[in-house]
């Protein structure tokens, strides 16, 4: 059975389908020429080389039903994880603008460009961001304008600086705009000083300005500027973008989990304990894909990604993902994604019919789920009952590791000093009994030297 996946349906060029579990991308005939240039003039393989672009194999049309108007099917290289601009920190959308610069760049050189530059044609593979729309480039003619300017001003000048200059939560924007942030709305939230960076006026405000003004006479205004818009001046709009972001800081502040791991309950022998008995049950399940959830900085992701698991990183704190990122490259841990996630409000799927881009749960369920000195702030910080939050794990793994913290733990005593305890289902009874409605004990074991439960879960609905 053939299932078009719908965030490419958009695109005249082809689309994306599974069949038989696999991914492959059809080539229109409509796109022939563009493809054909792509390929022969040397810019896939160039790309491809240096890690910037998707590398994918051409499969025999024939093995194909309803292919009537296809030039080719590619099948391209799957990566273990797809995420989306809102979860990523700082410096993982200032490395994918980055990369889509460079992307356009050396395009140029092979004259082709890039005729869309959307944040989600850009993913992580091995720590590095990987453009994977093969779709994306068509034939450059001198005086051509960059027709994807102003989508890459949307999908990450704009949220950058607004990231960088008021507010690092406000990258959750890009969750309402799925084709990035309106310029006029970057200007309305920008401080007045903003604009006396000559590349944040001239690329957002006059920008903003001009597509106002504009607005009905597009078609004339792209005649006249392709007068006088050489590739010289091209290459210098892209240097300009390049520097412009380049110079873009954002100062990682300490922050209520900045330094979460300085005040736990942990002395060096129950930290000890947490981890040997992770690498246990990790040992034991051998699972292929981890989601750590509210991992911090990824002390204990790390177990597994060490082991060669494929592992995602998930917190709530854009500092701990910015500084797990930043590691992340420096050691080229190739199996560790960390990304942005608000457990209580995880990302939805959203775009058109809501399917366009996928919910947390739809890109599930992982081999196995971590859940680490969690439960009591989904339980006791978000009064979300142990039932529900035993129904959501069982939608998103097939193994879980998950750590009850007492209430006789000073960091739940912490949870309660200020509120009434409401709580009384809140146990090691009333935990285990809720758990086990969708999961079987496989193990449990008390941290050393802490009141803190260590359980190894199995998923009901798995043999």
């Amino acid at each position: 059975m053939t299932e078009i996946l719908s965030s490419s349906f958009r695109d005249p060029s082809g689309f994306l389908f599974v069949q038989n579990g696999e991914i492959y991308r059809q080539i229109n005939v409509s796109y022939k020429n563009h493809y054909d240039s792509l390929v022969s003039s040397g810019l896939y393989n160039k790309l491809v080389d240096g890690g910037l672009l998707i590398k994918h194999e051409e499969v025999d049309l024939s093995a194909f039903d309803d292919n009537e108007n296809a030039y080719t099917i590619i099948k391209p290289e799957k990566l273990p994880f797809v995420s989306y601009p809102y979860e990523w920190s700082f410096s993982q959308l200032k490395d994918a603008a980055l990369a889509t610069l460079e992307i356009q760049k050396i395009a140029l050189d092979f004259n082709m460009t890039l005729k869309d530059a959307s944040a989600y044609n850009i993913q992580f593979k091995e720590s590095k961001p990987i453009l994977i729309d093969t779709l994306s480039f068509e034939k450059y003619n001198e005086g051509d304008l960059w027709i994807a300017y102003k989508q890459f001003c949307q999908h990450f000048l704009a949220p950058l600086v607004l990231m960088s200059k008021v507010d690092i939560r406000l990258n959750q924007l890009l969750r309402i705009y799925i084709d990035g942030i309106p310029l006029d709305m970057a200007c309305s939230l920008l401080p007045v000083t903003s604009f006396f960076n000559v590349s944040v006026f001239s690329h957002i405000y006059i920008h903003a300005k001009f597509q106002k003004k504009h607005e009905n006479n597009q078609v004339n205004v792209k005649e006249q500027s392709k007068k006088s818009f050489s590739k010289l001046k091209f290459l210098a709009l892209i240097d300009n973008l390049k520097s412009a972001i380049n110079r873009l800081q954002w100062k990682v502040m300490n922050t209520e989990w900045g330094d979460y791991y300085n005040d736990t309950n942990y002395d060096d022998e129950a930290r000890n304990s947490k981890i040997e008995l992770i690498d246990r049950f990790l040992d034991k399940t051998k699972p292929e894909t981890v989601w750590d959830l509210g991992s911090n900085v990824g002390l204990f992701s790390r177990l597994a990604s060490k082991k060669g698991i494929f592992t995602v990183s998930f917190d709530i704190d854009p500092s701990a993902i910015e500084k797990s990122y930043i590691e992340s490259k420096n050691n080229n841990d190739n199996n560790f994604l960390p990304l942005l996630l608000d457990l209580s409000n995880p990302s939805p799927g959203i775009g058109w019919t809501n399917n366009e881009r996928d919910s947390l749960i739809k890109r599930g369920p992982a081999d196995m789920v971590m859940s680490l000195a969690l439960i009591h702030h989904l339980a006791i910080s978000n009064n979300v009952p142990l039932i529900k939050i035993a129904a959501f794990f069982k939608e998103l793994c097939n193994y879980l590791i998950i750590e009850f913290v007492p209430k006789n733990d000073s960091q739940v005593s912490r949870l309660l000093a200020t509120r009434e305890d409401i709580f009384t289902d809140y146990s090691e009874e009333g935990f285990e009994k809720s758990f086990t409605t969708y999961f079987v004990i496989e193990q449990k074991e008390l941290i050393k030297n802490s009141k803190r439960i260590l359980y190894l879960m199995k998923n009901i609905g798995i043999s």
